[in-house]
């Protein structure tokens, strides 16, 4: 996993509340077994039509909305099924960081799983950002990680997170690194253990 870096990126605005895994990556999509190849289809039920023709009024389908790595949204994001694949198609599509004044549980810590911040602004800046947004259309922001920070233009936003999760975003660490990073540890005790342990064949004499 890549390690987080402070960048500066167009938001994609999604004004919705309580968007659930399902609307994130339709149940059709979960037969794909590795994390790859899910971000085309990234609310699919959203971009697309019954004929799969792209809805030219759904925020992806738009043209400057194309690349960006902010995803700006409201509460409860990533409510629903505890599926991790929602969080793959919001990384393969190339989103680093969703915005919103809350998350579901579960979404919320698979995203540190799969390098994504899922940051979390009070709903009174959550509201600012969506009005500056219908004010200007685009809105360009500056996330740091480090210093946990959101910038706008001359405005700053602060947010918490966890140092721990934190520290797994900015080293770039998944599940398995962090568990590396102890296998000295690991050895030395498996070492010393396996001298003592049960052999249920072993015969007594």
């Amino acid at each position: 996993m890549d390690p987080f870096k402070t960048f500066t990126s167009l938001v994609t605005p999604l004004d919705k509340v309580n968007v659930d895994t399902d609307q994130i990556l339709p149940k059709q999509f979960l037969k794909i077994i590795e994390k790859k190849g899910f971000g085309k289809y990234l609310f699919f039920d959203w971009r697309f039509d019954a004929k799969g023709e792209k809805k030219t009024d759904f925020i992806l389908n738009k043209l400057e909305q194309s690349s960006t790595k902010i995803l700006l949204t409201r509460s409860n994001f990533g409510c629903g099924s505890s599926r991790e694949h929602a969080v793959w198609a919001i990384a393969d599509y190339g989103f680093k960081a969703i915005i919103a004044s809350s998350f579901a549980e579960i979404f919320y810590g698979n995203a540190f799983k799969n390098g994504i911040l899922p940051l979390i602004l009070k709903k009174e800046e959550v509201d600012e950002l969506f009005k500056e947004i219908k004010l200007k259309e685009l809105l360009q922001l500056t996330i740091n990680l480090e210093s946990q920070t959101v910038k706008n233009n001359g405005k700053t936003y602060y947010f918490n997170i966890h140092q721990f999760r934190k520290k797994y975003l900015l080293e770039g660490l998944d599940d398995i690194a962090i568990t590396m990073k102890h296998e000295q540890h690991i050895l030395q005790y498996e070492s010393k253990n396996l001298k003592f342990s049960y052999r249920p064949d072993a015969s007594s004499n």
